[in-house]
């Protein structure tokens, strides 16, 4: 589809400090893409509540009806028409999600955030969003979907991984260092 766009994929469990990354990348001229839009859109569309409930059913049933890489196929467009030549797309949540986005883009790398479920609970409490959990069960059971749709795969072969467990100033270093390493590989 293209081959001039840097595209960065970011990946993690919810909570991990994904949205830190696309706020470096942002101030540091990246178009970016919200995966996760994807599927609170299709609940507005649907007349539902953006719970974790309802985002997760229709996150499986999108899946399940259209195939595993159907956010990544409804982002790729979106990502092609940014007039910005570095994109950043957030909330990877499989392999074949990766591989959609590297057939369209062949300069595609992945990140992965990654944090302590401990961390990532009450990081995801205190931020009350909508979808949010507002207990450890809902937390957990949220932690399983996202695992079952291939997470835990994404994650483990991301080229670059952040580990995201002290301060907000340490996590935004680590990202503009990777976000520095990565340019300096790939837009040459």
């Amino acid at each position: 589809m293209d081959n001039s766009k840097l595209v960065v994929g970011l990946t993690g469990m919810p909570g991990a400090g994904k949205s830190v990354v696309v706020n470096v990348a942002k101030a540091n001229g990246y178009g970016v893409v919200i995966m996760g839009d994807e599927v609170r859109e299709e609940a507005k569309n649907r007349g539902l509540e953006p719970t974790p409930e309802n985002l997760g059913r229709i996150m499986l049933e999108l899946r399940r009806l259209e195939g595993e890489a159907v956010i990544a196929k409804r982002c790729a467009p979106k990502i092609a028409g940014m007039v910005e030549n570095k994109v950043v797309v957030d909330g990877i949540r499989s392999l074949a999600e990766v591989e959609e986005f590297k057939r369209n883009f062949p300069r595609f790398v992945l990140v992965a955030v990654h944090a302590s479920p401990e961390t990532r609970f009450k990081r995801l409490f205190h931020r009350q969003r909508s979808d949010d959990p507002k207990s450890w069960e809902v937390f957990r059971e949220r932690d399983m979907r996202e695992l079952s749709v291939g997470l835990g795969n994404a994650i483990a072969l991301a080229e670059y991984m952040i580990v995201n467990e002290g301060s907000l100033a340490a996590a935004k270093r680590q990202a503009a260092e990777i976000l520095r390493r990565i340019e300096a590989k790939w837009m040459r």
